[in-house]
């Protein structure tokens, strides 16, 4: 797949493609199945199909201060999207003046006169251009002026829930990693380089991983958890605690992962953790003596070991 940051990245000669749109945090089951649609429909007019997305997070700068967590990184997004079989990822910086163009400027400047659109694919609840002027119907009126199809994707449920970003997101936030998981189709991960900590857990006889994330990025819930460490493609079982380690007085919000039966330095490596199920909530956190903390880690990496195994 190739990888374009900005329209004019696209090679001198480009002519007709299929084109997808939005921001597409997560690659969530919804998102999968709009990019789905438009690699379909550009196998079957023999022409490449480009996924289009944005970057800093529209939100941001219509709204500053508005940004939302953020499911993915740029990276594994671009994976994900690769994954899908997807030809083309261009990444558009959104500015304030990309933001004032109305839905026909927009069309023109980026479906028409830089990628030379014969299709575009989006979710149903499609908005684009100033103010989010524009929906599917703009879209396709759109179209038939400027020479391009216009199909809207029904949203993708699971019961009476639509899957979206803002659910995947409340579901990581209340900790919840499975039903994210099941929005999603696959674990939510968080990435991170590991740091020194206080050393803490090695004393305790439970050496951590100290993971340092990017801005925004959407950690669960206070809590410990049963996760898979990615590690150069391999993946290997942890038991990960996300919180302020209430029982020494911490204030500074980590996320730590023990490795099970793991014997190595991973200082300094960027590393995954893909989270699979909750053990214990927040409020289970503070223990009266370190004894009891011992204990309880050693109960938590033995049910971590269980939900893996299963």
């Amino acid at each position: 797949m190739q990888r374009w940051r900005g329209l004019d990245a696209a090679p001198s000669g480009w002519r007709r493609c299929v084109v997808t749109i939005g921001v597409f945090d997560g690659v969530h089951r919804g998102h999968q199945a709009i990019i789905g649609e438009a690699v379909a429909r550009a196998r079957t007019a023999d022409v490449p199909s480009v996924v289009l997305t944005f970057d800093p997070h529209p939100s941001e700068v219509v709204r500053p201060g508005s940004h939302p967590s953020v499911l993915t990184s740029p990276r594994y997004k671009a994976d994900l999207v690769a994954s899908l079989g997807a030809d083309v990822l261009c990444v558009l910086e959104f500015t304030p003046e990309f933001s004032r163009l109305t839905p026909a400027e927009f069309a023109h400047l980026v479906l028409v006169e830089h990628l030379h659109a014969v299709g575009v694919v989006v979710g149903e609840n499609f908005r684009f251009g100033h103010k989010a002027a524009g929906d599917v119907g703009e879209l396709a009126r759109i179209g038939e002026r400027f020479g391009f199809a216009a199909t809207g994707v029904p949203l993708v449920r699971d019961g009476g829930t639509t899957i979206s970003s803002t659910y995947v997101r409340s579901c990581v936030d209340a900790g919840d990693v499975v039903a994210a998981a099941r929005a999603l189709g696959r674990e939510h991960r968080v990435e991170g380089v590991v740091v020194r900590g206080d050393a803490r857990g090695r004393t305790l006889g439970y050496p951590t991983a100290n993971l340092r994330t990017a801005p925004y990025t959407a950690v669960p819930a206070d809590g410990v958890y049963a996760a898979w460490l990615v590690r150069a493609g391999e993946r290997l079982p942890a038991a990960v605690s996300v919180g302020t380690n209430p029982t020494f007085e911490g204030r500074e919000r980590r996320v730590e992962a023990y490795v099970i039966d793991f014997d190595g330095d991973l200082y300094g490596e960027t590393l995954a953790l893909d989270f699979a199920a909750s053990l214990r909530a927040a409020d289970t956190m503070r223990f009266d003596s370190v004894e009891e903390l011992v204990a309880q880690i050693g109960r938590d990496v033995a049910n971590a070991r269980e939900v893996l195994r299963s």
